[in-house]
């Protein structure tokens, strides 16, 4: 989907980074306990107008439609679904994960702020694994891989900052059967400051559309 999505995809994507800079402010300004009673207020008045309204699901053809495009080239961003928690635009609570094609590679940039933070200037290691995991799994995007992460090990090799642009650069090294072996690495001012590889196991496609039916209120009645 472009960047410039209008309609209700671009109304959606305008209140996801609404909050999203509102979780960081919190954090980023030294705000009076007035200040924070107030804001907490509002928001607390906000979430309980919304409280009423229907249930919004996710629809499992839209999803494969947009996590498998049929023409993909060279340049062309790519998003696994719009509600993503790493890179889909629709989600307020995601990382902000950016993908594009770059010959046989996908290669992702995300600048990781104030909620992200682990140690003093640091991104929280869990943060930087969710963003390999969605980096690596943009290769099967690619390729039209319907799998699983079966195993990912991440390789720490300095403190991951925030607040400075990272590029994430990730490759097929290995493909036999229903195995993908996917590595990538993150960069932040020209130094490699972690490495990841990432098993991931193909399954029957439809066998998402299973477990999907499975999720607390799409279960089947008995």
């Amino acid at each position: 989907m472009s960047a410039d999505a209008t309609g209700l995809d671009g109304a959606r994507r305008r209140l996801a980074a609404a909050v999203h800079d509102l979780g960081h402010r919190t954090l980023e300004r030294d705000l009076a306990e007035d200040d924070v009673r107030d804001v907490a207020a509002k928001v607390e008045a906000l979430v309980s107008s919304l409280d009423g309204l229907p249930a919004r699901r996710r629809d499992d053809a839209a999803w494969f439609a947009g996590f498998f495009p049929a023409d993909v080239g060279d340049g062309d961003e790519l998003e696994h679904f719009a509600d993503c928690v790493v890179s889909g635009r629709q989600n307020p609570l995601g990382i902000g994960l950016r993908a594009r094609v770059d010959g046989d590679e996908v290669v992702c940039n995300v600048t990781l702020d104030r909620a992200h933070e682990g140690a003093p200037g640091r991104a929280h290691g869990g943060i930087v694994a969710a963003m390999f995991d969605d980096a690596l799994g943009y290769l099967l995007t690619l390729h039209g891989i319907v799998a699983y992460t079966g195993e990912l090990t991440v390789r720490y090799l300095a403190g991951t900052p925030i607040g400075v642009p990272l590029e994430v650069r990730s490759r097929i090294v290995e493909h036999d059967g229903r195995r993908t072996i996917i590595e990538g690495r993150a960069v932040a001012a020209g130094d490699v400051v972690a490495t990841a590889t990432g098993l991931f196991v193909e399954i029957p496609a439809g066998q998402l559309a299973e477990v999907d039916r499975m999720l607390p209120g799409r279960r089947p009645s008995s």
